[in-house]
């Protein structure tokens, strides 16, 4: 029999439960539901993940900007993230500061600012026909690299937040006990500093793909339409041809790829250290 004290929590708790369930889980559920009866009930859909050329297209395209943004972001996150985890207390106040500011930023704003600085008369190309190093403009923008500039510019923060806190558990004692024994800094790297942040390397690289399966206005913007990623091609299904049945089919898929690699990050990898929660 449940407990007076255990049925208070549990009524703590409703409220928000059926919000979840109003505002997430049904909607969900109704998009699911839609994926398998529009335009006729049926495994049509999804069949089209095998048959469809430009679905296919879209899928790889996604997989290989998310595969190099992770990638770029992991590197420039951690080196950004070793730097401050070593720093004074003072200076890491400052270093985290100008981590935080671009996320104060909005995703639209940046992007926009991508879009003057690559265009064909931007700052980039002028800067380098200038200097003699170009004759005419690169194609830097409306393309696979832009996107890919943007969304790591967007990135880089989501990456460096969960490394710098698995980096700052790890025990300076360890460090300099090594520096003791007579080991190079280089060696202390490889063999004490790199194995213990591996938690928050693999969390970051998690959180950065994650989050980059689902991203919508810096690849609308930097990629000008011609290269679609999941995303923008589910809004174009939905929005503009108004196939409700491919849409929400791709948008079920983005779900379940999402919840099957957080399912397997959360079995490689304890949770509550990679995020600070420390450990007996």
């Amino acid at each position: 029999m449940m407990r007076r004290q255990d049925l208070g929590w549990w009524l703590l708790i409703l409220p928000a439960f059926l919000l979840m369930t109003a505002f997430y889980v049904a909607p969900i559920a109704q998009v699911l539901a839609i994926s398998f009866t529009e335009p006729s009930p049926g495994l049509s859909n999804y069949e089209r993940l095998f048959t469809s050329e430009s679905v296919q297209r879209v899928i790889l395209t996604t997989l290989r900007i998310c595969i190099l943004t992770t990638a770029l972001s992991l590197l420039l996150g951690y080196v950004l993230s070793y730097r401050i985890a070593l720093a004074n207390p003072s200076a890491q106040r400052w270093w985290i500061l100008a981590v935080l500011v671009p996320l104060w930023i909005s995703v639209l704003v940046r992007a926009f600012a991508w879009v003057t600085l690559l265009r064909r008369q931007g700052l980039v190309n002028e800067t380098l026909m200038g200097a003699g190093l170009i004759t005419e403009p690169l194609q830097l923008v409306w393309n696979e690299f832009g996107i890919v500039v943007g969304m790591v510019h967007y990135m880089v923060p989501y990456a460096v937040l969960p490394m710098l806190a698995s980096m700052r558990e790890i025990d300076p004692r360890l460090l300099a006990a090594a520096r003791g024994l007579g080991a190079s800094r280089i060696t202390i790297f490889a063999k004490i500093f790199l194995p213990l942040s591996l938690p928050g390397l693999l969390a970051a690289g998690v959180l950065v793909f994650i989050f980059s399966l689902g991203f919508y206005i810096t690849p609308a913007l930097l990629g000008g339409g011609k290269t679609l990623m999941v995303a923008e091609w589910i809004g174009l299904q939905i929005l503009d041809l108004l196939r409700w049945g491919l849409g929400t089919m791709m948008a079920t898929v983005l779900v379940v790829a999402i919840l099957v690699t957080l399912a397997i990050f959360s079995r490689l990898v304890d949770m509550k250290r990679v995020f600070g929660g420390g450990g007996a």
